[in-house]
């Protein structure tokens, strides 16, 4: 930042709703808060949890402990209690910002919107590189919390451009900053000379006004977002100038058929691109729409020297187009990217790693993915994957969102229940009717949930373990 503060002092880094900051802001004020985190006990090596909603003052606490050789750790500012306490309990962080003084005893912490006193410097600090540019945290599956730290060293080139993005570009951020979809690419295209403009939470037309206001190149959306966009009425969603848009990446979970179409119809298929892979970047894929089209559902081959394979239940690997547990292989080998704190990786006997995902993959290797294996329902006997069920019932365009889960039943084992999120009133027959057209027989839900409430987080996750566990009482009665 000091790099890019020095060529272009007065260039506008971030824009956060009615606030911006200049690159030579940013770096000033990450220099004061960096002497600051020192002062209160921030060494090389340390982390730092990051408390903080999407702001100017995360980017600024982010670069304040990269300058002095910490990993910044984010967490969402509206976790509940309980979770963050364990989470600060399993990382152990020199400092915690985002909560009042004394909330965790004699933890060092500041609260959200802390300012430095102006008796420290803003002038640069000796450098230091962290060895793990980043620590983020997961809840996974089991709702337990893990942290994986990427134990790449915090090192960029200011002069190149990753992810397809233009050196000097404008980058969207409509996600939560404590994934890593956002925070990576916000930073990538942050560090490379780009600005970007951040939301505070998504909002589907407040994207497209941002976009034509600010000429935005190049944006990460989730499908849950791409569907609430598209969810909007046509006249709203086309009066806007999206021209500028070059990319339009889609990634956290796999886009259904019917909505990628659909923005591909919309945009044209050379802007509209999916990518796969999780924080550990043990693999990843990468998709264009063109290549979609030849190859509709799925997120790509394996990209920059990883490597997967799918296994059966047996460490056998699968022929094309049959179903198994997804295993991967990082370019230099295993443990070259990430080391978790809190959990155990899924290793083969010859040390591939999996991350839980189900999928196949076709004769040309392109990938599919089809769940998590945790969330499969067994029901009568035949495996059935809640994504698939989702996104049908997504298809219905009453729907705003869906999950799926199986709760205990006597005859069954696991019977289908869905939870439905509506924009306006559904019967159970006409969803019925909706998924007869889409899903063999078996697959359909034999039980069905309305809610108001939203089913997945700001980065369009939805934690089927918790909805399951909530409704496990009302089976027993």
């Amino acid at each position: 930042m000091a790099w890019l503060a020095e060529r272009d002092p007065d260039g506008v880094a971030i824009i956060h709703e009615d606030e911006s900051a200049t690159r030579i802001a940013l770096e000033q004020r990450s220099n004061r808060l960096a002497r600051a985190y020192a002062e209160l006990g921030v060494r090389e090596g340390d982390l730092v949890t990051l408390a903080l909603p999407n702001s100017i003052e995360f980017f600024a606490a982010c670069l304040a402990s990269w300058k002095l050789g910490a990993t910044p750790q984010p967490i969402s500012a509206r976790l509940p209690e309980l979770e963050r306490r364990a989470i600060i309990e399993l990382v152990d962080p020199a400092l915690l910002v985002g909560a009042e003084v004394g909330a965790y005893g004699d933890r060092p912490t500041l609260a959200a919107g802390y300012s430095p006193p102006n008796a420290l410097s803003d002038a640069p600090l000796p450098d230091r590189v962290s060895s793990n540019v980043r620590a983020m945290t997961s809840g996974g599956s089991t709702g337990r919390p893990k942290v994986i730290v990427d134990i790449t060293p915090a090192l960029c080139d200011p002069e190149v451009a990753e992810n397809d993005m233009r050196p000097g570009g404008t980058t969207l951020v409509p996600g939560p900053l404590y994934h890593s979809g956002p925070f990576i690419t916000a930073w990538q295209a942050l560090l490379s000379g780009g600005h970007i403009v951040v939301l505070s939470r998504f909002d589907a037309a407040l994207c497209l006004q941002l976009i034509e206001r600010h000429r935005v190149d190049w944006v990460l959306f989730v499908p849950t977002m791409m569907q609430r966009i598209w969810r909007l009425p046509a006249e709203e969603r086309e009066c806007w100038d999206l021209s500028s848009l070059r990319v339009v990446m889609c990634s956290g979970a796999a886009s259904p058929v019917w909505l990628k179409r659909a923005w591909i119809d919309w945009l044209g298929p050379e802007r509209i691109h999916e990518a796969y892979g999780g924080s550990e970047r043990i693999a990843g894929t990468r998709i264009s729409g063109s290549e979609w089209l030849e190859h509709p559902g799925s997120v790509g081959k394996p990209s920059d020297s990883r490597k997967i394979r799918i296994l059966d239940s047996d460490g056998n690997e699968c022929p094309p187009g049959q179903i198994g547990e997804l295993y991967m292989m990082p370019a230099d080998g295993p443990g070259s990217t990430y080391r978790y704190i809190g959990a155990e990786p899924t290793v083969s006997a010859d040390g591939w790693e999996s991350l839980g995902d189900m999928g196949y993959l076709d004769k040309e290797g392109y990938l599919y993915l089809v769940d998590r294996k945790t969330d499969m329902i067994v029901s009568g006997g035949a495996n059935v994957y809640p994504a698939e069920i989702e996104a049908a019932l997504d298809a219905h365009p009453a729907v705003q969102s869906s999950a799926v889960i199986g709760l205990p039943d006597d005859d069954l084992g696991q019977r289908i229940h869905a939870i439905v999120e509506a924009q306006t009133a559904l019967s159970d027959e006409e969803l019925r009717a909706h998924l007869e057209q889409h899903l063999v027989r078996y697959k359909i839900p034999r039980s069905f949930e309305y809610v108001k409430q939203p089913l997945r987080d700001d980065a369009g996750k939805v934690r089927r373990s918790a909805l399951r566990e909530a409704r496990l009482p009302s089976t027993r009665d």
